[in-house]
């Protein structure tokens, strides 16, 4: 019996696309937990386990928000693709994730600021569920912290939007949540590390060398995704018995 297996080469990209991502945007997710962990009361915010869990929770609500818009992607791509024959849509979408991609390694490297205007997409509906978020502070518990980080996985980001992108190509719904379930967990160390690693991430992030080298491996992966079959952890049709 032959079964023949897919690597979908755009979670390994969309895990370090995750990685570099939360070094660039640690300011703004740095401010957003300190907001939250400073709002948490006294015995909460002293007692290390239990700020741990909330601070957990809040990055796995986030990461849940990021799998889902995954999802919604790969249901949209679905329909969209329906005036091409699959092929067609497919390479499209490739061409179009490479393009988005290529924008946001130059932003990152300091080339192309404009490519920040890419925001104001979600902005829209970011002013409507914002307040759902507010209503949730200060967290009282787990579920409650969950329920933000869910709230705050929507909130307008460039780099968001190129992985959903990525995660667009990635042929069928459960691929494109799992692409953005790659991305969210790659943001997981640095965001974690709020508080440990701050002031070395920071200064990391600000370095001209440190943008432009992962500026340039954003363009990298763009280049991979405008043309795939030059991607060496693309594996196809593996034949096992």
């Amino acid at each position: 019996m032959h079964v023949y297996l897919d690597f979908n080469a755009s979670y390994l990209a969309a895990f370090v696309m995750g990685l570099l991502s939360s070094l660039h945007c640690i300011g703004m997710c740095g401010s957003i937990i300190g907001t939250l962990t400073y709002s948490l009361k006294p015995e909460l915010r002293n007692d290390k386990r239990r700020l741990f869990e909330i601070v957990l929770n809040y990055n796995l609500g986030r990461i849940f928000s990021y799998a889902l818009a995954g999802a919604l992607v790969g249901t949209l791509q679905v329909f969209l693709s329906m005036p091409f024959s699959q092929g067609q849509a497919h390479r499209l979408l490739q061409i179009l994730s490479a393009v988005v991609m290529a924008g946001a390694g130059l932003y990152l490297g300091g080339w192309f600021p404009r490519f920040a205007y890419i925001e104001k997409m979600g902005s829209r509906f970011w002013k409507c569920i914002e307040p759902l978020g507010r209503r949730l502070i200060p967290v009282k518990n787990r579920t409650q912290a969950l329920l933000f980080g869910m709230v705050w996985g929507w909130l307008p980001c460039g780099l968001i939007y190129t992985a959903l992108a990525l995660a667009a190509t990635a042929e069928g719904i459960v691929h494109s949540a799992m692409t953005m379930l790659a991305f969210g967990l790659g943001t997981l160390p640095a965001v974690m590390g709020i508080g440990i690693m701050t002031s070395f991430l920071t200064r990391l992030s600000r370095l001209r060398q440190f943008k432009h080298a992962v500026g340039a491996l954003f363009i990298i992966f763009a280049l991979l995704a405008a043309f795939p079959w030059l991607n060496p952890m693309r594996v196809e049709h593996i034949m096992t018995y």
